[in-house]
């Protein structure tokens, strides 16, 4: 039944779709100069939008043909120079001329995610971020969302240096949502144990929302978005491509990507192909910490037509990770490291020197897979656009761990997911953009080629129909919406029965269930609910802008919390889902003021978030008071409490006069997060925080940025960081779940440059990191392999694994142009 929707859904706006008066083709023609008259070669014109844009030529000419009639923005950028924002209403042949300024203060970005339409960021009353490329170059990093977390208000939960997920203000997990490109990045989110099933070199630049994002993007959006969005293709006429490779030392990590795209007359294709590969990595206290090593290969490709009816586009996308599995085992003497060999597990030897210093992977880890199809269009419809996107994802994850069947999988997961997005924008009715639209999935997961099960087999519906509203009245910009979700679980039933070769549980799907064991019975669950935005962002004046927003956010119980029963081998603990769990609804309040002059960019935003019905892993005692342990696994279930967020983040860019090329750059982030009860829940010293709220984190950086100090130099930067982060005192002790972390200092630095020929064309970019330049032994507070301590009352301390030591990396980006 829910295909049938999505597919009556689909037609009917594709047969709308088909109605579209084609626009008359408009042609936006004109010249980019710097302040002083010279031509800017090389700055990009582009229309947000519409996905097209193209690259000023040697006299800083530029034009853009096959475009649609109606108003929009138009940005004209270049490195070293701030951005400047035009709005302009195509009509036919249209011209407009850029003047672009050099700029020490980072220029304004224009936004997409979470917006009726392109937005410039201090125009959004929505908390929202916007992380450039050029950010994400002048930062060492080892995965996509590991490059996010010195933004304030970012932190993430990791396992290793490869496996990451993020957490914005105290919230993570399904409470945040990834999309790649705009489409939701799907893949057993509730697992912790495993990364974002993104190609990182793929990433071209991030846009983040920091607090409730479910009216535009339904459940899962409840505390905030994380928007990866690819490399754009070649400008039109050109056929462009770069080769990048980076070293990292601490693991021996070798990555490297290989990108081509073209694009004639409107038809642009794109291919991409990534590799990375580490061993071990290595820190004070632990050594080699075995079982950390990866093998991850990628695939991109896109190809697209941009026309005077609108655009389609077409993703394609192959992510496919090995990952070894750490656990934490130890000799009790020597403290090193141990592994299973055996299934009895009677004994395990202290793992040899060429096991913590290979690529290849152990006989334990795991496999995730992830193959990912989208299509998104944009029509130009009765004077509006209608978008209409469409993706198919499929999820793959097993994971081995019976040492001496090395091909058969313990966890084993297969996941399909099909999503829709489809709205109308309605340009200026009565002085206002209204969108409306709806949006949602419908999801397979099956768990039957294992031999663990943890969740059962299940189908999903979410369906959540919305509309915005945005209006501009001079200096104030005031947005808002109303959304309505639902979502629909069935769980199959799920017996087991011994393998009689391996003794292993196996799926049984035969009508004879006597003498089988029911793992889990067949159930259904729906969950509704309503979400709201308000919010306005009024500009004083160029250098000041006043931001507030009220929204509530939705989610509804992921299939762990409500059916979990089983061992989770990737996490060492046996998992129980909530009885009754109910939706999650947020309430937060933000408020922001920004401060802009030539030499000072202030930036603070504070927030308030009220969450009834917040859902919580906690570990369950046992009669005598300890630790309940279920199948050699220490025994976790879901339960629900009211809970309260609040805090803020502040940063301060200072640029000395005359030292414009100098930044000195400031951020702190703070976050308290309250567990208020619930019925039949007493709250003590020991319960009445939340688990997993980062601690207080603060950032200083001095940086300076050299447009060209040399001759073949250009854009060149070097870098020195300290990183701060505060004891983390207000942990949830109940049931020892979590432990008090110590604070720690990091210092960090980097340089780089382009180097270019003669003609000053960049031949190619170098650049060097280090990270943790002396070596500090610590423990970020949302590690998971803090508490992997198989000796918990050893009395020489230094419990749990630690992270990444010093760690010196190297990037090397060399692009060319065929044509």
């Amino acid at each position: 039944m829910y295909k049938q929707i999505i597919f009556c859904i689909l037609f009917l706006m594709f047969h709308i779709a088909g109605y579209a008066a084609p626009s008359g083709n408009c042609t936006l023609t004109g010249v980019v100069k710097d302040s002083k008259g010279n031509a800017l070669e090389g700055a990009v014109v582009e229309f947000p939008d519409l996905k097209v844009g193209t690259v000023a030529d040697s006299a800083g000419r530029y034009t853009i043909d096959n475009l649609p009639k109606g108003k929009f923005i138009v940005v004209a950028s270049l490195i070293s120079y701030a951005k400047t924002v035009v709005t302009i209403n195509m009509t036919g042949a249209n011209t407009q001329d850029f003047v672009l300024n050099e700029s020490a203060i980072e220029s304004k970005e224009v936004v997409i995610t979470g917006q009726s339409k392109a937005t410039e960021i201090d125009r959004s009353p929505t908390p929202i971020v916007a992380i450039s490329n050029k950010y994400l170059q002048e930062n060492s990093s080892t995965n996509i969302i590991d490059a996010l977390v010195k933004v304030p208000g970012v932190a993430a939960v990791t396992t290793g240096p490869n496996i990451s997920k993020p957490f914005i203000r105290g919230l993570g997990f399904n409470r945040i949502l990834t999309l790649f490109d705009g489409m939701r990045v799907e893949g057993q989110q509730w697992g912790d144990e495993h990364g974002i099933e993104v190609d990182e070199y793929s990433v071209d630049r991030v846009e983040l929302i920091k607090g409730p994002a479910s009216l535009i993007y339904g459940s899962d959006a409840l505390a905030g978005v994380v928007n990866l969005i690819p490399t754009p293709p070649a400008p039109d006429g050109k056929i462009i491509g770069d080769f990048s490779s980076e070293y990292q030392s601490n693991n021996n990590m070798f990555g490297g990507t290989g990108m081509l795209s073209g694009n004639q007359n409107g038809f642009y294709w794109l291919g991409r192909v990534s590799h990375k590969q580490a061993m071990d990595y290595g820190d004070p206290i632990d050594g080699k910490v075995y079982g950390t090593n990866y093998n991850e290969t990628d695939a991109n490709a896109s190809l697209g037509i941009n026309k005077k009816w609108g655009y389609s586009h077409l993703e394609l996308n192959m992510f496919n990770d090995l990952q070894a599995i750490p656990d934490g085992s130890r000799d009790s003497v020597s403290r090193q490291f141990t592994k299973q060999i055996t299934e009895i597990d009677t004994f395990r030897p202290i793992v040899t020197n060429h096991d913590l210093n290979t690529y290849a992977l152990p006989t334990l880890h795991q496999h995730v897979q992830l193959y990912r199809a989208m299509s998104s269009n944009n029509f130009n419809v009765l004077n509006g656009l209608l978008a209409v996107n469409v993706g198919f994802e499929r999820s793959l994850r097993q994971e081995f761990s019976h040492p001496e069947y090395a091909d058969i999988s313990g966890l084993d997961l297969q996941l399909n997911s099909y999503t829709y997005d489809v709205k109308y924008f309605a340009r200026g009715i009565a002085g206002w953009d209204i969108t409306a639209g709806v949006n949602g999935m419908y999801q397979t997961n099956d768990v039957t080629k294992g031999t663990d099960f943890v969740i059962p087999s299940f189908q999903q519906f979410d369906i959540g129909p919305f509309a915005m509203v945005k209006k501009n009245v001079g200096k104030l910009d005031i947005a808002g919406g109303i959304r309505y979700d639902t979502r629909i679980f069935h769980n199959d039933a799920l017996y087991t029965k011994p393998d009689p070769v391996t003794g292993f549980d196996r799926s049984y799907t035969g009508s004879d269930t006597a003498g089988r064991t029911q793992q889990f019975a067949a159930s259904d669950h729906s969950y509704s609910g309503m979400t709201y935005s308000l919010g306005l962002a009024y500009i004083f004046s160029k250098q000041f802008a006043l931001k507030a927003n009220i929204a509530r956010g939705y989610r509804a119980p992921n299939i762990a919390e409500i059916s979990a029963d089983g061992v989770h081998p990737g996490t060492n603990i046996y998992q129980l889902g909530g009885d009754g769990l109910k939706p999650e609804f947020s309430l937060q309040e933000d408020i922001g003021v920004e401060f802009t002059s030539q030499h000072v960019s202030i930036n603070v935003s504070v927030f308030n978030n009220d969450i009834s019905n917040y859902i919580y892993n906690q570990k369950v005692q046992n009669a005598s008071g300890g630790d309940s342990v279920k199948d050699n696994a220490t025994v976790f279930q879901f339960s629900a409490t009211h809970a309260r967020l609040y805090g803020g983040e502040v940063s301060v860019d200072i640029h000395p006069h005359p030292l414009d090329w100098l930044h000195f750059e400031n951020s702190l982030s703070i976050v308290n997060g309250i567990n208020e009860g619930a019925a039949g829940v007493k709250i003590n010293d020991s319960n009445k925080y939340l688990p997993f709220i980062p601690p207080l984190h603060v950032i200083s950086e001095l940086r300076a940025n050299l447009k060209q100090p040399a001759k073949y130099l250009k854009n060149s930067f070097i870098k020195i960081q300290a990183e701060f982060y505060a004891a983390q005192n207000h942990v949830y002790l109940a049931d020892n779940t979590e432990t008090i972390t110590p604070g720690y200092t990091l210092i960090n630095a980097g340089i780089g440059s382009d180097i270019t020929d003669r003609k000053g064309k960049t031949i190619f970019n170098i650049s060097l990191f280090g990270n943790n330049l002396f070596d500090v032994a610590y423990q970020d507070h949302l590690s998971r392999l803090k508490y992997f301590e198989e000796y918990p009352n050893d009395p020489r301390g230094n419990l749990g694994i630690y992270n990444m030591g010093r760690n010196i990396g190297i990037k090397l980006t060399v692009p060319f142009d065929v044509k």
